[in-house]
C-alpha cells in the first residue's frame, strides 16, 4: 500500500471556507508566499492579518492558502499564519512541489500556482495576489517561463493581480498568455499594468468598468465549460506607483548588478526584488503593500458579485 492513509485528506479546507462555499456566500483565496517569501518581518504578519481582515468587513470569508505541517489547506487559521510568518527555510511552493512537501511533512508558502490549483479544488472561485509571473528575460535561450502561466491556462480561477512584476519580459508574457487562451481582462483600463506602475507601455484588448461586469465575464467562461484562468488586470492607483522612468533606472541597475555578480535561475526574482527595494528605499515595498490591497479589495467586490449574480439567476 502506498500514500497516504484514505483518513488523511489530500487537501484541507477549513470549515469556515467550505461552509461559505456550499452556502454561495463570496470567498477569496489569497496567496502564503507574499508573507513567507515576499515581504521583511515584521510586515509580513501584518499584511496577512490586514488581507483576511479587509475581507471580512466586506462580507467576504478569505481562504489565506498554504502548506502547514505536508497538508495544503485553503483556509489558515490564524495561528497557522502567525507560525508560517515567522517561519525560517520555509519552502516556496508551485504546483510541481505541493506532492513532494506535503509527502515529506514540510511547511510552505504556496505560489500563484499551487494556490490557484488549491483554491480551485476548494471550489474558490476568485483569488487575489499582488504580481503574476511570466516570461523572464533571455526565456529563449533559457527556456525561463513561470509555472503561472500553464497552470492558469488548465486552471478555472479568476485571478486579480496588478499585471506581472516589473522585472519580467511583459511583452513576451502577454504573447504566452494569448497563446495559452488566457484572457487578460483591465479593469477600467485597456492599458495593461506593471506591478509598481499604472502603465507597464502595453495595451491590452478588453476591460470591465465594474465588478458586475467581471462576474458577467467569468460566468459566461464557465457556461462555455472553458478551463482556463479569466485575469483581471487592476492597476495601482496613479498618485502611489513608483514614477515610471525611475523604475527603468533602477531596473536597468538590478540587471547589471545581477548579471555582475552571475545571478540566475530561481535565484533572479529574490535577488532582483530586493535590490529594487534597497534602491528605493523601501518606497517599493509600500507601492508593494497598496497593489495587494487594492487587489483583495476588488477580488471581494467581484467575489460579491458572483454570489449576487447567482442567487439571483442574473
Amino acid at each position: 500500500m502506498t500514500g497516504l492513509p484514505t483518513s488523511t485528506p489530500a487537501i484541507k479546507v477549513s470549515e469556515e471556507v467550505a461552509q461559505a462555499v456550499s452556502d454561495g456566500r463570496p470567498v477569496v483565496a489569497l496567496e502564503s508566499t507574499i508573507f513567507t517569501h515576499g515581504l521583511p518581518r515584521p510586515r509580513n504578519l501584518a499584511v496577512a492579518l490586514e488581507a483576511e481582515r479587509q475581507l471580512r468587513e466586506a462580507g467576504v470569508v478569505p481562504a489565506t492558502t498554504g502548506v502547514h505541517a505536508g497538508l495544503p489547506t485553503v483556509g489558515l487559521s490564524t495561528e497557522q499564519i502567525t507560525e508560517l510568518a515567522a517561519a525560517d527555510g520555509l519552502d516556496k511552493v508551485s504546483l510541481r512541489d505541493l506532492p513532494v512537501v506535503a509527502a515529506l511533512g514540510r511547511h510552505g508558502g504556496t505560489t500563484v500556482a499551487a494556490t490557484a490549483f488549491l483554491a480551485h479544488r476548494a471550489g474558490v472561485r476568485v483569488f487575489s495576489t499582488g504580481g503574476l509571473g511570466g516570461v523572464h528575460f533571455g526565456a529563449s535561450e533559457s527556456f525561463d517561463e513561470s509555472a503561472d502561466m500553464t497552470t492558469l491556462a488548465a486552471t478555472p480561477v479568476t485571478v486579480v493581480s496588478a499585471g506581472v512584476k516589473s522585472i519580467l519580459d511583459i511583452r513576451a508574457t502577454l504573447e504566452r498568455f494569448e497563446t495559452f487562451n488566457i484572457p487578460v481582462i483591465g479593469y477600467r483600463t485597456t492599458k495593461y499594468p506593471g506591478f509598481y506602475v499604472t502603465d507597464s507601455g502595453h495595451e491590452i484588448n478588453f476591460s470591465v468598468q465594474s465588478p458586475e461586469e467581471a462576474a458577467k465575464v467569468i460566468d459566461a467562461r464557465d457556461r462555455l465549460g472553458l478551463p482556463q484562468a479569466v485575469l483581471i488586470a487592476n492597476p495601482v492607483d496613479p498618485a502611489k506607483q513608483l514614477p515610471p522612468e525611475e523604475l527603468d533606472g533602477i531596473l536597468a541597475r538590478a540587471w547589471a548588478e545581477a548579471e555582475r555578480r552571475g545571478v540566475t535561475g530561481n535565484a533572479s526574482t529574490p535577488f532582483l526584488l530586493d535590490y529594487i527595494q534597497r534602491d528605493t528605499g523601501g518606497r517599493s515595498l509600500e507601492v508593494n503593500v497598496e497593489v495587494y490591497r487594492g487587489n483583495v479589495r476588488l477580488g471581494g467586490e467581484i467575489a460579491t458579485a458572483l454570489a449576487a449574480a447567482a442567487t439571483t439567476g442574473a
